[in-house]
């Protein structure tokens, strides 16, 4: 199995940064994309950016030019710089990666639990 732990919420006014951080741990044979998505009160979880193993990424239109992906392929870690915060990405985060066990089984998602994001106005 492998397991996901996001780090980095909290409170922060409009305007503010934070900067969230995933970390990946178990049977790791290989991790492809990952990923950072969202869920607001009420609302579907909706992407936020992701980005491959070789470096290519993908923003969602609200957090483009506000948001940077990052990752750590030595440390399996992604993170993502969230600068000029709104009250609207106010939303739990989760992080996701694309990963597989053994060299043989195949790629699947995992999710971690989630970090709280509160943007106040």
């Amino acid at each position: 199995q492998v397991q996901l732990v996001e780090s980095g919420g909290g409170l922060v006014q409009a305007g503010g940064s934070l900067r969230l951080t995933c970390a990946a741990s178990g049977s790791i044979f290989d991790i492809g994309a990952m990923g950072w998505f969202r869920q607001a009160p009420g609302k579907q979880r909706e992407l936020v950016a992701t980005m491959t193993r070789g470096g290519i990424v993908n923003y969602a239109d609200s957090g483009k030019g506000r948001f940077t992906i990052s990752r750590d392929n030595a440390k399996n870690t992604v993170y993502l710089q969230m600068n000029s915060l709104k009250p609207e990405d106010t939303a739990v985060y989760y992080c996701n990666a694309d990963a597989r066990t053994t060299r043989l089984s195949n790629f699947r998602i995992y999710w971690g639990q989630g970090t709280q994001v509160t943007v106040s106005s």
